[in-house]
């Protein structure tokens, strides 16, 4: 991912915000060198182990969940707006657009994975009782200042002490739930592509979103579900893309070790 955000981005100054509880390190020294060849600046804040101690998790629901969605909390004061990136995507045009965008009074911006039919939104507003769009957190633009203002751990953990026998994809749902209505939508073909839904979209567009449109209009591929580019079994349309920026970071870390 890192790799491709820098290779169709390389007019922005990107500093890379690594949250996290006991990542070694020999690998956080590894990712900084990685990080400075791609021109790109690396901070990693620890979080202490006992900072989530009372919330509420168990297998399904890692601590790790309640960092994107508590980041006021725990990014330094002078940082007032954050892109958020799920691990298994490809940034393949600018992100410039999104980082730029009026979030007026909302908290987030994220885009919902409609499908076909709007089926699956249904089923999701109604097993959360929520009557608008239901929306993917793996690409969030964060206004950090109002989430401090706005988003209270407490509340996370009361919602899934009430509410975790209907939490399918934790803090997704608990997203959609607590502030899906101070969430802007954004176009998923642009900023959310469902690499499973080429189809779908092509559909949906009446065949203008093909691969030459997703070339020049996407911005984030998003590999959902399974398999994942990087396994052996992945073959969709997408995944000789993936492998390309694969062997590119193959090739950047090589040239680190030398």
């Amino acid at each position: 991912m890192l790799t491709s955000l820098r290779q169709n981005n390389l007019s922005l100054n990107i500093k890379v915000w690594l949250i996290h509880t006991d990542i070694p390190e020999k690998q956080l020294v590894e990712l900084e060198q990685f990080l400075q060849q791609l021109k790109m600046s690396l901070t990693s804040i620890k979080i202490p182990a006992d900072l989530f101690k009372d919330a509420p998790t168990v297998e399904r629901y890692p601590k790790e969940m309640y960092y994107r969605l508590v980041c006021g909390d725990i990014l330094p004061k002078e940082v007032n707006r954050v892109i958020y990136l799920d691990p298994d995507i490809l940034v393949i045009n600018s992100l410039e657009p999104l980082w730029q965008l009026d979030l007026a009074d909302n908290i987030f911006a994220a885009a919902v994975h409609s499908g076909l039919t709007n089926i699956s939104e249904g089923i999701n507003n109604i097993r959360l009782g929520i009557d608008h769009g239901y929306c993917n957190s793996g690409v969030l633009l964060i206004d950090v200042e109002k989430a401090r203002q706005l988003i209270h751990l407490n509340d996370i953990y009361q919602t899934i002490d009430q509410h975790g026998k209907w939490l399918l994809l934790p803090d997704q749902d608990v997203m959609n739930y607590l502030y899906g209505k101070v969430t802007k939508e954004i176009p998923e073909e642009i900023w959310n592509y469902d690499t499973r839904q080429a189809a779908t979209y092509m559909t949906r567009s009446l065949g203008k979103a093909n691969t030459h449109w997703v070339a020049e209009n996407t911005v984030v591929l998003h590999y959902c579900g399974k398999p994942k580019p990087w396994d052996s079994n992945s073959n969709n349309r997408f995944t000789l893309l993936y492998a390309h920026y694969q062997q590119l970071t193959k090739r950047i870390a090589m040239q680190i070790a030398k």
